[in-house]
């Protein structure tokens, strides 16, 4: 049995995955984590042979992208899935570069989990079917990076624009403009608007 290991701040999803997990009678889960520093200090006592980890960690420092990085760095051999509801390639291709072994979408976890987990424990690299369908035919210039509604909250932050300005001038809540704000923060891999400007115009967004 492959022994897994899931990171995820919502434990109702985490159950539900391990629920999925414990019936393929392919893999058995040992542990469940919400926090990334209970994570780090479950992992010194009991190493899985994959982690399924989240991206977005609404409750810690880092998110789940620069976690896999520091993972890799403190143990080469373990397996690590991201699982996530971001479609975007940014976002994929951060993963990649920080030395996840795979990539799935949350809401096709039912049908992409166990192959998912059974491919990168044999040594492979698994993509979702949405990642792969995205890079299909296309060259890594030809992907776009940001939807349409990310990039005009994007070119208003570059204006100086407050979050209260960018909801009126785009017809949208306050929350929902700091949830395209985080989500651009997570694809860039940045801490703060001055970061996300530089970062967006190096990739000549601006």
């Amino acid at each position: 049995m492959i022994k897994v290991s899931i990171l995820d701040d919502h434990k109702v999803v985490a159950e539900g995955f391990s629920e999925i997990i414990n019936k393929s009678n392919i893999a058995t889960v040992i542990d469940l984590y919400t926090g990334i520093n209970s994570c780090r200090s479950g992992l010194k006592k009991a190493l899985p042979d994959v982690l399924l980890l989240d991206v977005e960690l609404s409750d810690d420092d880092i998110d789940g992208l620069e976690f896999c990085a520091e993972l890799r760095k403190s143990y080469p051999d373990l397996k690590i899935i991201m699982f996530t509801k971001y479609r975007e390639f940014n976002v994929a291709k951060r993963a990649l570069y920080n030395g996840a072994n795979g990539y799935i979408i949350k809401v096709d976890g039912k049908e992409e989990l166990i192959p998912s987990i059974e491919t990168v424990y044999n040594g492979g690299e698994f993509l979702c079917e949405k990642i792969k369908t995205l890079l299909k035919g296309k060259s890594l210039e030809q992907v776009e990076l940001i939807s349409p509604q990310e990039r005009e909250v994007l070119n208003y932050i570059a204006d100086g624009l407050t979050t209260k300005e960018i909801a009126e001038k785009i017809n949208l809540s306050v929350d929902g403009v700091r949830s395209r704000r985080r989500k651009l923060f997570i694809q860039f891999g940045v801490k703060n608007m001055a970061a996300l400007v530089k970062k967006a115009t190096e990739q000549n967004l601006l």
